[in-house]
């Protein structure tokens, strides 16, 4: 390219997806832990940004880019990012979105088998040198019912990866789902009431969106089986983190595990702290394949678009 293309990663991304930028040509500057203030000082001078979920690219920043042509989220959804304000200018805003939806899926799985067993709660006590053999009783996957909100690559990848366990699996979205799929997992749609009420563990996959913002509220938490377990790797604002606080503190709720929060870092410190909690940093997609498949897929997105128009011109 005579003019190559300038792109700013914003946030630690793995190097293979910058390595397929700059063998495609594009001049890749890396600043990680980019602020604010130096964001909008500097994003006028480029065609293309990436970022994770720290940076946020708010309408701003998108009226600062002058030249900005895309945003690319090296993972799934788009919350951080103003998509509004981006197509009002006629940016592209594209996402990983096969790359992290494993091992988010794994994760899940992963705290539902946590909390089952204790095994946060009981690996805490073993090293402070109690030995509580006998105190606390777990209770099994199999045969259980899961119900399962949202079903978008993670959703299906858990619905997968629960017919291992012969959990029987209920589903609700807002789109259809495909015949096929329910078939694949025996699995069946539910209203969102009926499969709170059905549900031994309800586990979240679904966007923050308006419509999906305190989508487990207080209206709805008490329909949810006395005893189950709920765990969230979506996003923290889909439920309303009070009333999940007092459905487990009265035993509505045995258990949660929660990976994302309304406030990241979280300061709702007395949710954390109850006993019956298991908790993570984000860390969804953390792991060294999700990261690598995210970079690389987001950058021959990039490579994709900037052709195209090449070619078109």
């Amino acid at each position: 390219m005579d003019n190559p293309p300038k792109v700013l990663v914003c946030d630690k991304i793995h190097k293979a997806g910058i390595e397929r930028l700059k063998d495609a040509g594009f001049k890749v500057t890396v600043v990680e832990e980019i602020s604010h203030d130096e964001l909008l000082n500097v994003v006028s001078e480029y065609e293309v940004i990436m970022v994770r979920s720290r940076t946020k690219v708010g309408r701003d920043v998108i009226e600062a880019a002058k030249n900005l042509r895309v945003i690319a989220r090296v993972g799934v959804g788009t919350d951080n990012i103003d998509v509004d304000a981006a197509r009002e200018r006629g940016i592209e805003v594209i996402c990983a979105g096969d790359a992290v939806a494993n091992a988010t899926a794994e994760l899940t799985i992963g705290l539902m088998l946590a909390l089952s067993r204790n095994i946060c709660l009981l690996n805490d006590e073993m090293k402070k040198g109690n030995w509580l053999k006998g105190k606390y009783e777990g209770v099994e996957l199999r045969g259980k019912t899961v119900g399962i909100i949202g079903v978008g690559r993670v959703g299906r990848r858990v619905a997968e990866l629960t017919r291992a366990f012969d959990m029987e699996v209920l589903l609700n979205d807002v789109v259809l789902i495909p015949e096929d799929f329910l078939k694949k997992v025996s699995g069946r749609f539910l209203p969102l009431s009926e499969l709170l009420k059905a549900s031994d563990y309800i586990t979240l996959h679904v966007p923050l969106t308006p419509s999906t913002r305190k989508l487990l509220n207080r209206d709805n938490i008490h329909l949810i089986k006395r005893g189950a377990f709920l765990v969230n790797t979506s996003r923290g604002g889909v439920i309303d983190e009070e009333a999940l606080y007092e459905a487990l503190v009265t035993g509505r709720l045995r258990g949660a595990a929660l990976d994302v929060y309304s406030v990241e870092p979280p300061v709702n410190k007395k949710l954390l702290e109850l006993p019956n909690v298991i908790c993570t940093p984000h860390i969804g997609a953390q792991t060294l394949e999700a990261q690598e498949k995210a970079s690389i897929e987001v950058a021959s997105k990039i490579i994709e678009l900037f052709s195209y128009t090449i070619a078109r011109s």
